[in-house]
């Protein structure tokens, strides 16, 4: 039995919990951003995701407060698995396989007598420099996000977003003037360094993306050269990758020429005079497009297409096409495997 609770997803044959907003005994990350990671008392992810939700996360969660008021502190266990390793709950065999989003996103399939399901969590077709190749497979029913379910959310291709960011870059720094790039922390900003990095672009990070960075080099990925920002050295000779949490100027450009670019896919469709309160705006996303989530269905022939996170309009899109589309509820069960 599959049931949404509180915004959670409760696998209760296998007692799982899928990227639960509450702590629980036993749940499973997709992976690190916000709105997926909480910390429980045993984690089940990627052995990339462990290490990204390690820094995220620390490695103790609080505890309800014992006898004299005081919360507990417990060590946050992970059970890691590697991509395409199944290993057994049971009656069913499990799989995570790359969702192609941030380093160590992973889906994740679960088969039994009554066939394969998969949750993709946030995910993306297009290749990219830091996040492991996506992957699909074929499957009876999928629970997919549906971030850009509508028709205007087309990306340009990456080698396209990636040349207007170096150029824009230059172009500032040939001007005198500071480029700032606004990118979160995990996923975005270390794809934002390596498209900079590789197009000549100096970089400088803001220290939570530095340390994020560090994470993504030890698990291999080629990141290239890059100054961890201090106030007291910053000459601003070179770009700054920023968390959009930190809107606020840096304090060692204030008084200088800056410049400063939004990435967000939420460009798209906004026209192009769209800036989200900055000077440029550059549709880099780590997440799937319209066509690329057409793409996945089309690929993974699912009977069955449960949609959540993201427009609810999709699942009429895909009902004219055919797919037997339903978007979750909440408290909603379904017998699914």
């Amino acid at each position: 039995m599959f049931s949404l609770q509180e915004k959670s997803l409760y696998v209760a044959d296998l007692d799982l919990w899928i990227d639960s907003m509450r702590p629980r005994d036993r749940c499973y990350i997709s992976h690190g951003h916000a709105d997926h990671a909480r910390a429980h008392d045993v984690v089940v992810t990627s052995t990339n995701n462990a290490r990204v939700c390690r820094l995220r996360l620390g490695r103790r969660l609080a505890k309800p407060a014992g006898l004299f008021g005081e919360p507990e502190r417990a060590e946050i266990r992970y059970e890691t698995h590697d991509f395409n390793a199944p290993w057994r709950i049971g009656d069913h065999e499990l799989t995570l396989f790359s969702a192609g989003h941030v380093l160590g996103s992973a889906q994740l399939m679960i088969e039994g007598e009554r066939g394969r399901f998969v949750y993709t969590g946030d995910f993306k077709l297009e290749p990219s420099f830091t996040a492991e190749a996506p992957e699909v497979k074929r499957c009876d029913t999928v629970l997919m996000e549906c971030t850009y379910g509508r028709p205007q959310y087309v990306f340009p291709p990456r080698a396209e977003v990636a040349g207007a960011m170096v150029a824009w870059a230059r172009k500032a720094l040939e001007d005198g003037a500071v480029p700032i790039f606004f990118a979160y922390s995990l996923g975005k900003a270390q794809e934002a360094m390596a498209i900079l990095g590789r197009g000549g672009v100096p970089l400088t990070t803001h220290g939570a993306i530095a340390s994020m960075a560090a994470v993504y080099e030890e698990a291999g990925v080629d990141l290239p050269p890059y100054d961890r920002y201090d106030a007291t050295t910053f000459d601003g000779a070179s770009a700054l990758v920023w968390p959009p949490s930190g809107r606020a100027l840096p304090v060692a450009v204030r008084g200088r020429a800056v410049r400063t670019a939004a990435l967000t896919g939420w460009v798209i469709g906004k026209g192009t005079n769209y800036r989200g309160g900055t000077d440029a705006g550059f549709p880099l996303s780590d997440h799937a497009d319209f066509p690329s989530l057409l793409r996945y269905v089309e690929l993974a022939q699912p009977r069955k297409v449960l949609l959540n996170h993201g427009w609810r309009d999709f699942t009429h899109r895909l009902r004219g096409l055919g797919v037997d589309a339903e978007y979750l509820e909440a408290n909603q069960q379904l017998a699914l495997f």
